[in-house]
């Protein structure tokens, strides 16, 4: 009964962040720090994936690269179907698992986890999610960029031209990701920590 218990409550977690996933994502492109587009998806992805484990987290991202590919994906598309449906579902998928399998580890490996359960030093919670919360945003450009290296770099290159780059490295680091990247890195850290926080604090009260 305990394991169905925490099953049914797993999924329904689970089920809320989805739903917190799809709307961040739609809306995302709504939301901008000065010049910058900025993306919150991220911040349930690595929530979900410290909750919930890997899989879970791996859930989510593939759920935000869906809807990147139908949203937001025209142009690439356009330059190469299947390169852009490899690199948006494994850049978000891959984020989400990654995010999972660094809390984890921490958890497990770090001795600072053994009063997590009883709400002591619950610091470590934040440092674990820190710690996800860097390699969640890491992950899906890092892969971006690769993909936009293996499928695009053509294109890639012409558009660095156009836009006054003599160098596609350069480009691609500060003209597709460069300010966004690190807004979105800086706004990952401070707030995944605090939500799930308040998401264990919700948990003891029940």
């Amino acid at each position: 009964m305990k394991k169905q218990h925490i099953s049914i409550q797993t999924l329904s977690g689970l089920a809320i962040i989805t739903a917190i996933v799809v709307v961040l994502q739609l809306v995302g492109s709504q939301i901008h720090f000065g010049p910058f587009s900025i993306s919150l998806v991220l911040i349930p992805i690595v929530v979900g994936a410290a909750l919930y484990g890997p899989l879970a987290g791996a859930w989510l991202g593939f759920v935000f690269s869906v809807i990147v590919l139908i949203m937001d994906s025209a142009l690439f598309m356009g330059i190469n179907a299947f390169g852009t449906v490899v690199t948006v579902l494994l850049k978000g998928t891959l984020a989400g698992l990654c995010a999972g399998f660094v809390y984890n580890a921490f958890k497990k490996w770090a001795f600072v986890f053994k009063n997590l359960e009883s709400g002591k030093e619950s610091w470590q919670i934040n440092l674990g999610v820190i710690l996800a919360a860097i390699v969640c945003p890491v992950v899906n450009t890092g892969l971006f960029l690769v993909g936009c290296a293996l499928f695009f770099l053509p294109t890639i290159r012409e558009w660095g031209v156009g836009a006054g780059y003599t160098n596609v490295v350069g480009y691609m680091f500060l003209g597709l990701v460069g300010g966004n990247f690190l807004v979105e890195l800086l706004i990952n850290i401070i707030l995944s920590p605090v939500i799930v926080q308040l998401i264990h604090l919700g948990r003891k009260h029940k």
